[in-house]
């Protein structure tokens, strides 16, 4: 079975987020799948399959090590690159239209010379869910910080989620933002109580934020780029009133203390102070192709 592999969210190889993509993948079990994903054991692994609508690109499916995402940011955008790669020559501006557990999710591919980018809407606006009672000693622990390394402004905890769950932890400094690492048993009795959620640490920065996403539950110790996260942000950004009416353009950074520096392009429209639509641009980089033998896998 055809397999690509690209760095996402770069325009550099060997940076950003590597991501495999599995084509034609319609015979596959989940068992299978999930097997696959193993064994490339990358953040993130995507299953390409004949699209239930014939109007749509592709139907796909996700997986990390551990276990399958409803919608996921670096696989989209890493997936619809090579697919509109794929089937275009030259400079285009295409619309590649996946099938996600989440729901459609379309994404507009353009190339003009050497640089060549995505952008798709997130196909859930993020809300706040209930998770257990989190605090910045818990986050603190959890991460090897000090209780004052929480918080700034009027960014505060906050449990969120858009498809997948995270617990979003402001960082006053971005020296306590490179300190962070997980620490256990804290880090585990955080996420629990945080209903398992993945952890999206953050400050500010002097064109934006930077951030660093701690996943070790879901075989991500740490990711260097989350587009999923940098989708749900919005809502983060809206609770500490960082949002104005109309278009939102915010530039993150992720992966830079992993030596894998990440940029993602977060836009978010906003109207009578209510999310209407949020987006997320970034760029990839292949960097491999080959054959993967599935016959040795059980169903």
């Amino acid at each position: 079975m055809e397999f690509h592999t690209l760095d996402v969210f770069t325009d550099q190889p060997y940076s950003g987020n590597p991501l495999a993509v599995v084509l034609g993948a319609d015979t596959l079990s989940t068992a299978q799948m999930q097997k696959i994903a193993r064994e490339f054991n990358l953040s993130e692994t995507i299953f390409v399959q004949a699209p239930t609508t014939p109007a749509h690109t592709a139907k796909v499916r996700i997986f990390h090590p551990y276990g399958e995402l409803p919608f996921a940011g670096h696989p989209t955008i890493g997936c619809a690159i090579l697919l509109a790669e794929m089937a275009n020559a030259g400079d285009f501006d295409v619309t590649i239209t996946l099938e996600e557990m989440a729901g459609l999710v379309p994404v507009n591919v353009s190339r003009k010379g050497a640089d060549i980018s995505a952008e798709f809407t997130a196909p859930v606006i993020p809300f706040a869910y209930k998770g257990g009672e989190i605090s910045n000693a818990m986050a603190a622990a959890a991460l090897g910080l000090v209780q004052h390394d929480i918080g700034f402004d009027s960014h505060h905890l906050n449990n969120l989620q858009g498809g997948p769950k995270f617990v979003f932890v402001p960082v006053n400094s971005r020296a306590a933002l490179a300190k962070a690492a997980v620490v256990n048993p804290a880090f585990q009795e955080f996420t629990k109580t945080a209903d398992n959620a993945a952890v999206y640490a953050y400050c500010r920065n002097e064109n934006g934020f930077s951030a660093r996403m701690f996943a070790p539950a879901h075989g991500m110790p740490e990711d260097p780029a989350t587009g999923a996260a940098s989708a749900i942000f919005a809502a983060q950004l809206l609770h500490a009133g960082e949002l104005v009416e109309g278009r939102n353009s915010i530039l993150l950074k992720q992966g830079q203390d992993m030596g894998r520096p990440s940029q993602i392009d977060l836009s978010v429209d906003l109207a009578s102070g209510k999310i209407k639509a949020v987006r997320i641009k970034g760029a990839a980089v292949q960097i491999s192709a080959g054959k993967i033998s599935v016959l040795p896998l059980e169903s």
